[in-house]
C-alpha cells in the first residue's frame, strides 16, 4: 500500500511540474515585456529626435483643426454675412484661435521652455481658458435651442454665460498674479486644480444639453418613421 501511495504521489508531482513551469514562463515573459516597454519609453522620453517628432505631429494636428475652423468661419460669413457675429461664427473663431495658439506653442516649444516659468504657465493655460469659453458657448447654443423648443424664456442664459466666463477669467488672472508675486509649488497646484474643475463643469454642461438634444433628435426621427409607417 505504501508503494502504491508513493507511486501515486510521484505521478501527481510529475504531472504538476509542467504546469508550474508554464506559469513561471508566463510570468517571466510578462516581466520581460514590461521591461522592454519601460526601456522603449525611457528611450523615447530621453530622445530629442522622438520628442521633436511627437511635438511636430501635435502641431500639425492642431494646425489642421485650426484651418478647418477658419474655413468653416469663412464659408458661413460668405453665405450669411447679413446676420453678423452669430454663436456659430464665434464658436469657429474661438476654435481657430485656440488650436492655432496651441499649434504655435508646439512649434516653438524650445523657445517657450526658455521663458520665465510664469510666462510658460500663462501660455499653456490661456488656450485652455479659451477652449473653456468655446465649449461653454456651444453649451449656451444647445441650451437656447432646448429651452426655445419648450417655449421657455432664454433671457437669463446669456448673462449667466458672460458671468461664468468673467468670474473664471478673473480668478485665473488672480492666480497668475499671485504666482508672479510668489511662485511657490502650492499655488501652481491650486491653479491646475482650478482649471481642472472649470473644465469638468464645462464637460458636464456639454454632456447635459448635448445629451438632451441627441435624445430629442432620436425621438423626433422615430416619431417621423412611425407616422410614415402608419400613413402607408
Amino acid at each position: 500500500m505504501r508503494r502504491v501511495a508513493l507511486s501515486a504521489t510521484v505521478r501527481s508531482t510529475a504531472h504538476y511540474r509542467p504546469r508550474r513551469g508554464l506559469r513561471l514562463m508566463d510570468s517571466s515573459s510578462v516581466v520581460l515585456a514590461l521591461r522592454t516597454a519601460s526601456a522603449w519609453w525611457d528611450e523615447v522620453n530621453n530622445s530629442s529626435l522622438w520628442q521633436d517628432r511627437i511635438f511636430h505631429a501635435l502641431s500639425v494636428l492642431f494646425g489642421l483643426i485650426s484651418a478647418v475652423a477658419l474655413i468653416q468661419l469663412i464659408r458661413i460669413e460668405c453665405r450669411v454675412p447679413e446676420f453678423g457675429w452669430t454663436t456659430q461664427k464665434v464658436f469657429h473663431l474661438l476654435n481657430f484661435l485656440v488650436n492655432g495658439v496651441r499649434s504655435l506653442v508646439f512649434v516653438f516649444r524650445r523657445d517657450v521652455q526658455k521663458m520665465n516659468p510664469i510666462i510658460q504657465h500663462i501660455l499653456l493655460d490661456l488656450p485652455g481658458l479659451a477652449f473653456f469659453t468655446t465649449y461653454a458657448l456651444l453649451v449656451l447654443f444647445w441650451a437656447e435651442i432646448y429651452y426655445q423648443a419648450r417655449s421657455v424664456s432664454t433671457d437669463g442664459l446669456r448673462p449667466t454665460f458672460y458671468t461664468i466666463n468673467a468670474v473664471t477669467y478673473v480668478i485665473q488672472i488672480a492666480l497668475w498674479l499671485v504666482l508672479w508675486w510668489k511662485p511657490i509649488q502650492a499655488m501652481i497646484i491650486i491653479s491646475k486644480i482650478f482649471f481642472a474643475g472649470v473644465s469638468f463643469f464645462a464637460a458636464l454642461g456639454f454632456l447635459l444639453y448635448g445629451g438632451r438634444k441627441a435624445y430629442e433628435w432620436i425621438v423626433f426621427n422615430v416619431e417621423i418613421i412611425l407616422i410614415a409607417l402608419n400613413s402607408s
